[in-house]
């Protein structure tokens, strides 16, 4: 908040305007995440607790993990809206979007009920999977090499 009130007068009326949008999505995904925490708890402990449910069982197991990986795609674009807020990047950033996305057919990969599930899908989630990891390598790739040429010209400079 500190960097904020500083570049505040420095900003343009747009800059302002995204920096409000990105504090305020934050503020809402957090709440949303909050509250699925909550939820998660509120239905799991108890069901636990008098062994109602087995953990084990391959369904509840899909489905437990599904709601954690939900939590944990939730939080990463959560951190990449904090990140635009925070000044360290612009708009949320390509790579970011790529590996949401990663993690969001991991989810599915994980929830998928094979049974009901044709191989036309399951090979079309794959490939998406294959070409998205292909993308976020090469962009991990790029921002590699950005970044040691930036460090070989401050090292020279």
């Amino acid at each position: 908040m500190r960097d904020t009130r500083r570049y505040w007068p420095l900003m343009t009326a747009y800059e302002r305007f995204e920096h409000v949008v990105a504090f305020l999505l934050s503020a809402i995904i957090a709440m949303l995440i909050a509250l699925a925490l909550i939820q998660l708890f509120v239905r799991l402990v108890p069901l636990l607790v008098t062994g109602a449910l087995d953990p084990l069982d391959h369904e509840v197991f899909q489905r437990l993990f599904g709601m954690v990986m939900t939590l944990l795609i939730a939080m990463e674009f959560k951190h990449s809206i904090v990140r635009v807020a925070m000044r360290h990047g612009s708009i949320v950033q390509v790579k970011t979007v790529v590996l949401i996305a990663l993690l969001a057919l991991s989810r599915k990969f994980v929830i998928l009920d094979t049974a009901a599930t044709g191989p036309a899908q399951v090979g079309a989630l794959a490939f998406a999977t294959l070409v998205l990891g292909i993308v976020y390598w090469l962009l991990r790739e790029r921002d590699d090499r950005v970044s040691s040429e930036e460090r070989a010209q401050l090292e020279q400079g």
